[in-house]
């Protein structure tokens, strides 16, 4: 069977990324959680103390949705909700040691899918490899040249 699609770079990029999300995906499910929470964990882990709209918008949901994720890595005691000293209509979000083990399960999904796609790449070719992604990301985070446009009316 033939491709009908372009295999041009951008798609060959979207295929990866939709690719992994399949991976860790299957993987969240095997331990009865998702994708999304284990981003969360991930955030937190790296950043103690950030507030559900700080992680809404690194996770890249509404804060809505982050206030219901918290609540269910909340319920088995992954999560803690702490009043903010400085505005108490404001709580951060710290991980327990509950999430630990969690954490741990992630990290070994993560080097198995590192060792899945750099084996047997030279550490100078991933080095490259990493730095133009970052690059490609930065450029278009700041390019105003595609931005997203409210629809016409009646359109």
């Amino acid at each position: 069977m033939t491709d009908a699609l372009p295999r041009d770079l951008l798609f060959l990029v979207h295929e990866l990324a939709h690719s992994l999300r399949v991976r860790f995906d299957q993987h969240a499910r095997r331990h009865g959680m998702t994708r999304a929470q284990w981003a969360i964990l991930i955030h937190l882990d790296r950043n103690p103390g950030l507030t559900q709209k700080e992680l809404a918008h690194l996770v890249e949901v509404e804060p809505m949705t982050v206030a219901r994720l918290v609540d269910r890595l909340e319920a088995p005691g992954y999560v803690e909700r702490r009043p903010d000293p400085g505005d108490r209509r404001v709580w951060r979000l710290h991980l327990t040691p509950a999430a630990r083990p969690v954490l741990a399960e992630i990290e070994e999904v993560r080097a198995t899918l590192r060792d899945i796609l750099f084996d047997g790449f030279a550490p100078a070719a991933i080095a490259t490899t990493e730095a133009t992604l970052h690059e490609m990301k930065d450029r278009l985070a700041s390019d105003p040249r595609i931005i997203e446009q409210p629809a016409a009316a009646g359109a």
